[in-house]
């Protein structure tokens, strides 16, 4: 690799190149062999997050023997109101051996890819074989992120509920879900009790539903917070069901719904298996109980779909 290579010359991946080179079962795959070659979640250094004048900047860096990386994103709450996204970011990757600058991702396109794909990878290993009926709340594109890996990891899918706030968003995407080939409808949060899958994607900070209503076979993703002060499924959830997270670190430093269920006494936090266990086979998810996988995101899932990117365009050249 050249190590000199300015950076306006650097191969610069957008959403439409990741869709290309790294479609959501690939980017799932990409995740499931990391694990698998044994790298450690548990080791990996925490999200830098600095408040700045009107929002925060979040810094996400991680590394292995063929690559570093970091993601820089911005948390802008009023930009909506200004036509902008609430968050953008930008995805650097850099040589494992000489840190020479390899390549740009878009950062916002990066998370859109790899976030559903954990939680693609968890569902892989948890959800039912034969699940058919998912339901999502949300509409936004981790919703429909989440849409495109339940069904990369289960192609039994056969209807999808929608539950979200503007019922217009909601018919979109009810829409959107039917010309993918799939039953849709729009829906209520008591559509759990029908529910095998169900995914979180909002940016709620109490509980979407009544988990009493959920069937004792269901598959839950939580993915709308990495803040400890923040839950999308209430503490009788955490306490009834199996209980996955990134690691142990980032269930204790960054899981609302799992710190909080923990400060009420419903939960104890040693009780959190892995995503790694949950891969290698070390962790079974008990006979009769839901199953929870809560997600918050770490580098390393970046770095590992980031360099699929790369690789999938012939790069290390």
């Amino acid at each position: 690799m050249n190590d000199r290579t300015p950076a306006a010359d650097l191969p610069r991946f957008d959403a439409s190149d990741l869709a290309r080179l790294v479609p959501m079962p690939a980017a799932i795959d990409a995740l499931e062999a990391a694990l698998l070659a044994g790298l450690d979640p548990e080791a990996e250094p925490a999200r830098g997050v600095v408040d700045v004048p009107g929002g925060q900047l979040l810094l996400m860096p991680s590394s292995t023997a063929s690559y570093t990386g970091v993601k820089l994103a911005t948390v802008t709450p009023a930009n909506p109101g200004r036509g902008l996204p609430r968050v953008q970011g930008l995805y650097v990757l850099l040589d494992g051996a000489t840190h020479a600058p390899a390549a740009l991702l878009d950062g916002i396109a990066l998370t859109s890819l790899r976030t559903p794909a954990v939680s693609g990878l968890a569902v892989r290993h948890l959800a039912a074989p034969d699940s058919r009926r998912l339901l999502v709340f949300g509409t936004g594109p981790q919703a429909w992120g989440h849409v495109t890996a339940v069904r990369a990891v289960r192609p039994s899918l056969e209807h999808v509920d929608v539950v979200a706030r503007n019922p217009e968003r909601m018919a979109a995407f009810v829409a959107r879900c039917r010309a993918a080939g799939l039953s849709a409808a729009p829906a209520d949060p008591g559509a759990v009790a029908h529910a095998d899958v169900v995914c979180c994607c909002t940016t709620a900070r109490e509980p979407l539903f009544d988990s009493a209503l959920l069937p004792g076979h269901a598959t839950v993703v939580a993915v709308g917070s990495h803040e400890p002060d923040a839950r999308e499924v209430d503490a009788r959830l955490v306490a009834r069901a199996t209980v996955v997270a990134e690691s142990h670190e980032v269930a204790r430093r960054e899981c609302g719904d799992l710190v909080l269920a923990a400060a009420e006494g419903a939960f104890d936090l040693a009780h959190v298996h892995t995503l790694a266990a949950l891969v290698r086979g070390d962790v079974r998810p008990a006979d009769g109980r839901p199953r929870l996988f809560k997600s918050a995101g770490m580098a390393w899932e970046d770095l590992a779909v980031a360099a699929a990117v790369y690789e999938g365009r012939g790069g290390r050249g």
